[in-house]
């Protein structure tokens, strides 16, 4: 796993969350007009025969990542190759609990994997903000060599005077799946970048 910035890295961190060896990247970043962002990369092994016999330590990563990131004291960006798609109950109770929005509800599926079948393509890399980002555009780009197309999102952040952010309580049942899929994670803990 690799990241790339142009904006100047503040703190960062190299987490292995859930599973030695499958990591993910949290950031406390600084964009030019000099506020403080926080990014979190993450990157949960696909449930596959040749990855993992269940989704469970994939669902686990997002609730872990999820469940660090409610009630904000500054805007959040998530992004990465979920090995889910939008509208499954993980990724929907994700985004439940963080309180993060996705930015292609309302402008399409951008089908990131499978590169190269055409007639088999899902959703699976997700870019997740919070509220205050306005998205100036979305793209799916070009085959480039890999299983996966690239996906560019362009965002600008528009609400400087953010508060806390507040997220909805998650209703009984939903708690009770979130439980579940903790019962097996280790006791880590997701980088938050509280402000000093």
């Amino acid at each position: 796993m690799h990241l790339y910035s142009k904006f100047k890295i503040l703190d960062a961190q190299i987490c292995e969350l859930i599973e030695e060896d499958i990591p993910s990247i949290h950031i406390l970043f600084e964009n030019d007009e000099g506020l403080q962002m926080q990014g979190h990369f993450i990157h949960p092994a696909p449930p596959s025969p040749t990855e993992e016999d269940s989704s469970r330590p994939r669902d686990s990563e997002l609730i872990m990542v999820a469940k660090a990131l409610k009630n904000p004291t500054r805007p959040i960006i998530v992004a990465g190759d979920l090995n889910d798609v939008a509208w499954s109950r993980s990724t929907r109770l994700f985004m439940q609990i963080s309180g993060l929005l996705d930015p292609r509800k309302g402008r399409g599926f951008y089908n990131t994997f499978h590169a190269s079948y055409f007639f088999m393509r899902w959703p699976l890399d997700h870019l997740f903000h919070s509220p205050g980002f306005k998205v100036k555009r979305i793209k799916r780009l070009a085959k480039y060599g890999s299983d996966h197309f690239a996906l560019l999102t362009e965002l600008s952040y528009e609400n400087a005077n953010q508060q806390s952010l507040e997220t909805k309580s998650a209703q009984h049942k939903q708690e009770e799946i979130q439980e579940l899929a903790m019962s097996k994670a280790d006791k880590r803990k997701v980088p938050r970048f509280e402000e000093q």
